[in-house]
């Protein structure tokens, strides 16, 4: 059997992101991704046997990216402030340079086919993020609460921002992601 090809990697990848983004998680088909993907159906199927094998890897591939995208340029030892700083901006920039993307992993994430695995995988790779959430607390300067919820409002900070910006209410500048985090920071600091 040939390897399989990356530039159809990515196709289908990018064809099942975007259409989550359109039309939701649980209406996606395979024959609909394939022709969306510019491929045979017959083709995805070498490719992916099932849609739950198809989403699974999809979600690990693009959560491995993210978790390296969300730490990019996190340098320890640096102010803590400026380390969640960098994070928050990251988790942004991604959020709208990447918003099928994102749209995918979540509602993947919040879905029936989203396994245990999956769940355990998700963790390990968001270990340094959670590090520095629990060091924040440590150290007295991040709310002593249940770490999942520091967490969610940090996130949760970021999906509503980046929705403001990708509406066009905000603009995409400088300003107001400092003025966004600062909001954030303000709510999660003890």
């Amino acid at each position: 059997m040939k390897p399989k090809d990356d530039e159809k990697q990515r196709a289908i990848a990018q064809a099942t992101f975007e259409l989550v983004a359109q039309t939701g998680l649980s209406g996606l088909t395979m024959a609909e991704i394939a022709r969306n993907a510019g491929l045979a159906t017959s083709t995805l199927y070498v490719y992916y046997p099932s849609k739950d094998e198809l989403i699974s890897q999809l979600y690990q591939d693009a959560k491995t990216v993210t978790a390296a995208r969300i730490m990019e340029g996190v340098v320890p030892g640096t102010p803590y402030r400026g380390r969640v700083r960098r994070i928050w901006g990251n988790l942004l920039r991604h959020r709208l340079d990447q918003y099928a993307e994102v749209v995918f992993q979540e509602q993947y994430y919040n879905s029936p086919w989203f396994t245990e695995g999956n769940r355990e995988f998700s963790t390990r790779l968001m270990a340094g993020f959670f590090a520095l959430m629990e060091e924040g607390q440590q150290q007295e300067i991040l709310k002593a609460v249940p770490i999942p919820l520091l967490t969610a409002s940090l996130v949760g900070s970021v999906r509503e921002t980046g929705n403001l910006i990708r509406t066009q209410v905000l603009p995409d500048d400088d300003a107001v992601h400092q003025m966004a985090f600062s909001l954030c920071w303000d709510a999660i600091k003890a």
